[in-house]
């Protein structure tokens, strides 16, 4: 396992201007915070960076300014989602120009393929670029495609994986994925995409996660990491406690779509906190206002955050 991608990885937001241009003011100001806030790299262009509703030119300039800001600090991942192999290879030739220190894809999407054309799809990625590789699994966003277990394993033996982003939510099926990597060696570096069971997770072998919500309290994440790696979970257990408590923001909107109760409350969160200028969401989603609003700013309150 290449020990660069364990740890506390947040998926960067994305910050717009009210006018819809990426704002890199803000964007600066969200690399310091989550790197300020002790996180080990920066995941950037996922699902929490609004990657699919941005051009490949907004794409490049978000992964450009990151790399610009991350100055070598901490590793900086990028997305390189689209929906079949070619336009994933032109995605991440393109990212590593611009400096990620590795790429992430998702299996192919729209398209109608199955397990082995998964693998060969990955393959063939990793055959085109010279930074490693992770998995992004999540099926929620791609009509409930699941990668399996061993193929997963396998392509970590044979090298092309570096590791994988379980965004999944089977818990069941990562505890697997876990044990099937032990037994291979480890190949694998297994990053858990939950928010609120990541004391969970590193209890059963998970080697980092990537949690939105360390968009808001990043420094709980590597204090939630440090307990686990000390063997503290009880104090581990406290702190995922309180980051759940301040999770509480993505149930404050009722009635929205996926990405605006998500992403929306996190950007609404980081917006009353100063991090960044404004809660614009990617067209067409539109941001969190009025007592919505509020609402999420009472639970930052509580928590103490402001």
């Amino acid at each position: 396992m290449d020990s660069r991608f364990a740890g506390v990885i947040p998926p960067v937001v994305t910050p717009f201007t009210t006018q819809g241009d990426v704002d890199l003011d803000s964007l600066d100001r969200v690399i310091d915070h989550l790197i300020g806030g002790g996180s080990d790299g920066l995941f950037v262009l996922g699902s929490s960076g609004e990657v699919a509703y941005l051009t490949d030119a907004q794409r490049d300039i978000v992964l450009e300014r990151t790399v610009a800001r991350a100055a070598g600090r901490v590793p900086v991942l990028s997305g390189v989602i689209d929906t079949s192999p070619n336009r994933v290879i032109a995605q991440a030739r393109r990212a590593q120009d611009l400096g990620a220190d590795a790429v992430v894809s998702t299996c192919p999407f729209y398209t109608l393929n199955d397990q082995p054309e998964f693998a060969d799809h990955f393959r063939a990625i990793a055959t085109a670029v010279d930074v490693p590789l992770f998995a992004y699994d999540v099926p929620v966003r791609l009509g409930g495609k699941k990668l399996g277990r061993d193929l997963l394993v396998s392509l970590g033996t044979e090298g092309v994986l570096a590791g994988v982003k379980d965004s999944s939510g089977d818990d069941v099926a990562f505890r697997r994925l876990v044990a099937a990597n032990e037994a291979a060696g480890h190949p694998l570096a297994l990053l858990t995409g939950h928010e609120c069971v990541v004391d969970g997770m590193l209890l059963l072998g998970a080697d980092g996660m990537v949690p939105g919500y360390a968009n808001v309290e990043p420094a709980l994440y590597a204090e939630l990491y440090a307990a686990a790696h000390a063997g503290q979970w009880e104090r581990a257990r406290r702190i995922q406690d309180r980051i759940c408590a301040g999770f509480e923001i993505v149930f404050v909107p009722q009635g929205r779509s996926g990405d605006a109760t998500g992403v929306g409350a996190f950007k609404t969160a980081m917006e009353a906190l100063g991090v960044i200028a404004s809660n614009t969401m990617a067209f067409p989603v539109k941001a969190l206002e009025g007592p919505t609003k509020e609402g999420i700013v009472a639970v930052l309150k509580r928590q103490g955050l402001l």
